[in-house]
């Protein structure tokens, strides 16, 4: 088990934003020519971004960590202070649910990755959403 001070520099080194997925998901759509805003701020909420985001295409991807949003399958809770951490992750939960059906009433499509996924996995998700946005735009399939 770990101890109170090993826990809180785990934490300290969790990366919030450019964390290795992220970068390397980046790296392979900027090799395949895609174009995109990284932090892109959210349009109508304060403080919220998309860690990748196609504007012109609408599509927004966030890459959720899985301490931080819950994950299913990784996701723990911490046996210090865990009231307070389960409030926490719980308030991420429901701010992405939000802010996902909010991208949807703007007509954006919205991806969400696990940080424990492969890009192996992800990136055909983000191509194929990519694709559909190409179609949509010249009114062929929304």
């Amino acid at each position: 088990m770990e101890t109170p001070s090993a826990t809180s520099r785990r934490m300290r080194g969790t990366r919030g934003r450019d964390n290795p997925l992220e970068r390397s998901i980046r790296s392979r759509l900027f090799e395949l020519n895609y174009r995109f805003r990284v932090h892109y701020p959210i349009p109508g909420l304060k403080r919220r971004t998309c860690d990748i985001a196609f504007p012109r295409r609408r599509l927004a991807i966030f890459i959720d960590g899985c301490f931080w949003h819950g994950c299913p399958l990784h996701g723990t809770w911490p046996k210090t202070n865990s009231e307070f951490w389960k409030s926490k992750i719980e308030r991420n939960r429901t701010r992405d649910e939000e802010t996902s059906i909010f991208l949807g009433r703007l007509g954006w499509s919205v991806l969400r990755v696990w940080e424990h996924e492969f890009i192996t996995d992800v990136l055909p998700r983000i191509t194929e959403a990519l694709a559909k946005s190409i179609r949509s735009e010249s009114g062929a399939v929304r």
